[in-house]
């Protein structure tokens, strides 16, 4: 008998898009699809992820070192992805994650300056060479997606940066979705109702996974 393989899928983007609401909703649309789903988001996951992120989101941490930044998101998914992920996919289920490897592409590698090449590099030690096999990018205007974020009330260490940090990581987001070199992208307007994002996020993820109406 043939080992199943699972499913990975990375939802991306910058604040305020809504990913992990549509999280949510996507999953229990797989899960009716008759599917064995897993949520997670990075950083976090697992415990240690989780103690992770306490530290490298806080809005008491503004000193942070930009390289403590980069090690702890890879020390964090390096965790999650061998409790969780791995195993996960091993076990053939469909794993759906608000952030990956490529946020870190994003914002390390492209936006904080340490180069693609070497932020990828990380990432293959943290997910040992595990590449999403869909990802969604929910794109929206920083100063929209900043609103919503001020509106829920909360705001994390990276969130308080400027609109120009953030004008930057939607043009870097863009600029990976276009180049598309594994053809695992689709982008989705995130300024459009919850309700239209999930039935187009449905959609393309209906008929990638194959699940009919």
């Amino acid at each position: 008998m043939s080992k199943q393989k699972g499913f990975l899928i990375t939802l991306e983007g910058g604040e305020g898009g809504g990913k992990t609401t549509q999280a949510v909703q996507l999953r229990e649309k797989l899960t009716k699809a008759g599917k064995d789903v897993v949520v997670l988001r990075e950083p976090g996951g697992t415990q240690i992820s989780e103690q992770i992120r306490q530290v490298v989101l806080s809005s008491k941490n503004a000193g942070m070192a930009f390289t403590t930044e980069v090690l702890l998101f890879q020390a964090a998914r390096a965790q999650i992805y061998r409790e969780v992920v791995l195993p996960s996919l091993k076990a053939g289920k469909v794993v759906l994650m608000d952030r990956s490897r490529d946020s870190s592409v994003v914002y390390q590698g492209m936006v904080r300056g340490f180069g693609v090449e070497m932020i990828e590099e990380l990432n293959n030690i943290s997910t040992k060479d595990t590449y999403p096999d869909m990802t969604i990018l929910f794109d929206i205007s920083p100063e929209i997606g900043l609103d919503r974020v001020e509106k829920n009330g909360s705001s994390n260490r990276l969130e308080m940066e400027g609109l120009k940090f953030h004008k930057q990581v939607r043009d870097a987001y863009l600029k990976l979705a276009k180049k598309d070199d594994r053809k695992r992208w689709q982008v989705i307007d995130a300024s459009q109702s919850i309700e239209k994002v999930a039935t187009e996020l449905w959609f393309v993820v209906q008929d990638r996974l194959k699940i009919k109406s």
